[in-house]
């Protein structure tokens, strides 16, 4: 894979205790410690639609939207990646459950939550979007290859791209499979930026991206070892080396593979 570069316009991000980028950041920066917990509640969305959005689609739109605030973008006018390594784990089990013990009590609400593009759809329908969006998993991987895509996209001609990463608690039979603690999300607005990159950062975070042969050490900056236990925890490198201003971040991108993501802070 070539190397691709972006600015990094905004950024969102929500995890227990820290309910947003700027809090994040003092975590990292300051050793603030993280504060009371409470359900994401993202403004996006008409209050009726918003109490009844389950915690995917929650962290997701309100990682998104602040994202795309940070960076003065219209959400509306934005392609969006969303990348999720199990969708909304609590209604996939509550599925399963039902389909085994009584198929026709099978609520509608919920079928309509269980698709793992609901969040994209949620975002489309809230912001009035009508660019297009990716729902996109690959297990551990699922952020970098969505950053891999944002990217492709900036370099096949789009002016900026939204990308968004959530996972949510594992509940039952499933959460003992495919564990995951919590509720996390993060979220970059990425423009495109000259193929120079890093050696013209001005103001802004510039990001050069790499898919090289290698295992991604593990890693554990304040945020990596906050969110830990959460299915979206390799996307945490990079938001640890953004609060940090550090200049790498090696992310797991797959079997044998990392994505080496170097930033410039101008």
């Amino acid at each position: 894979m070539n190397t691709l570069a972006a600015r990094i316009e905004g950024i969102g991000f929500w995890a227990p205790g820290l309910p947003s980028w700027d809090a994040a950041r003092a975590h990292v920066r300051e050793a603030t410690p993280p504060g009371d917990t409470a359900r994401p509640s993202p403004k996006l969305l008409a209050p009726n639609e918003r109490r009844r959005a389950p915690p995917s689609v929650s962290v997701a739109l309100e990682v998104a939207l602040a994202a795309c605030e940070a960076a003065g973008r219209d959400p509306a006018a934005l392609p969006s990646v969303f990348a999720s390594t199990h969708g909304d784990l609590a209604i996939t089990d509550y599925m399963c459950a039902t389909l085994a013990d009584d198929p026709r009590a099978i609520s509608p609400t919920k079928f309509h939550n269980s698709v793992h593009n609901a969040a994209a759809g949620y975002w489309t329908i809230g912001a009035g979007c009508l660019r297009p969006a990716t729902a996109l998993s690959a297990h551990r991987a699922s952020f970098a290859q969505g950053l891999i895509e944002a990217l492709a996209q900036l370099a096949c001609g789009d002016e900026a791209v939204l990308l968004a990463a959530y996972d949510t608690e594992g509940t039952g039979p499933l959460g003992a499979i495919s564990e995951s603690h919590g509720l996390l999300g993060g979220a970059l607005v990425l423009a495109a930026c000259p193929e120079s990159g890093l050696r013209e950062a001005g103001d802004g975070v510039l990001l050069r991206a790499t898919l090289v042969d290698a295992d991604a050490p593990t890693r554990h900056g304040p945020l990596a070892r906050h969110g830990a236990g959460n299915a979206m925890a390799p996307m945490l490198p990079l938001f640890d080396a953004l609060a940090g201003r550090g200049d790498l971040a090696l992310l797991h991108a797959g079997h044998g593979r990392t994505l080496r993501v170097e930033l410039a802070h101008g």
